[in-house]
């Protein structure tokens, strides 16, 4: 979804915690949307990036009533690839090399921007008609610098081709990279790690290793040694083998990680290595030489 170099910048704020293995513990800044709630963790002044991955939202909870809902207009992205994923709700993903797909709880869905895509965000009718939920998660990864510039593309990967099993009695997905002896479908283009496990009040989960990793608490409250995690924060924990994890009330977490890619520049829906490459996106968004979104060509948002 849209973001602005403003939000970005002051997305979240950063407190040193006392664990040596933790090296922040991220708060995000909330914004409301009308009755919807968007938690952005990344990125921030303090820390940009966590491995690959440039942008962390969290959507909702949220109940929408009958004719309200997701609308988000057709946007461009350069350089990343867009990780759409819910817990519940449904949105309606359109995109400009004509694909047409509902993400459904439990579904990855992967929009690799490269050179240059354009998407919208919306809802079926027959969601929209009733009362209806949303809640989820939106991750961009940065792409690494021999891939920026490559042909967009577009995957979609259903709930049940996600690997699940149960690490220490903890129920684990390993929704990309590898993990606990696993090795998701998704398509990787560099190292890169995401996962989510769901904790009850007690259980405790080691961390799979990492370059750089950051657990954020959807719901819940965990610790690692003498470091709080709470309810919506996102702890970055630094490059230490066997990191434990104790929830202190039942959790549903997300870990991000991998190995970073690089210093990015990040503007807007823009991402890139190069300070040019951002501007002459810019340029081209206003002047309307991205592509159209088939089956929702007339709205867009326009260049901030």
């Amino acid at each position: 979804m849209s973001n602005t170099l403003a939000a970005a910048e002051q997305a979240c704020d950063a407190i040193r915690a006392p664990c040596s293995a933790v090296e922040w513990v991220l708060q995000p800044r909330e914004k409301d949307l009308g009755g919807f709630f968007v938690r952005r963790l990344l990125p921030t002044a303090k820390r940009k990036m966590v491995g690959p991955w440039i942008f962390f939202d969290h959507m909702g909870p949220a109940r929408f009533p009958a004719g309200k809902g997701v609308s988000v207009r057709p946007h461009p992205h350069i350089g990343i690839a867009t990780v759409t994923y819910l817990f519940e709700g449904e949105i309606l993903h359109r995109d400009s090399l004509g694909n047409l797909q509902p993400i459904r709880p439990g579904d990855i869905n992967l929009m690799v921007a490269g050179r240059g895509i354009v998407h919208s965000e919306r809802e079926r009718a027959e969601v929209t008609a009733t009362e209806h939920p949303l809640h989820g998660l939106q991750l961009w990864f940065a792409l690494p610098e021999a891939d920026e510039e490559i042909e967009p593309s577009f995957h979609h990967y259903p709930s049940d081709s996600i690997p699940t099993l149960r690490v220490s009695g903890v129920p684990v997905r390993v929704m990309m990279g590898s993990a606990y002896g696993v090795t998701s479908p998704v398509r990787v283009f560099s190292d890169t790690l995401y996962l989510e496990a769901d904790l009850q009040a007690g259980q405790s989960l080691t961390l799979p290793d990492a370059r750089e990793r950051a657990v954020y608490v959807a719901s819940g409250a965990l610790k690692a040694k003498d470091t709080d995690m709470p309810n919506h924060s996102m702890t970055v924990f630094a490059d230490q083998p066997g990191i434990t994890v104790r929830a202190a009330a039942a959790s549903r977490i997300a870990l991000i990680g991998g190995a970073p890619v690089g210093e990015r520049v990040i503007e807007w829906n823009f991402v890139s290595s190069r300070n040019e490459r951002i501007e002459q996106a810019k340029r081209d968004w206003a002047d309307g030489r991205f592509p159209k979104v088939p089956g929702d060509e007339v709205e867009f948002i326009p260049l901030p």
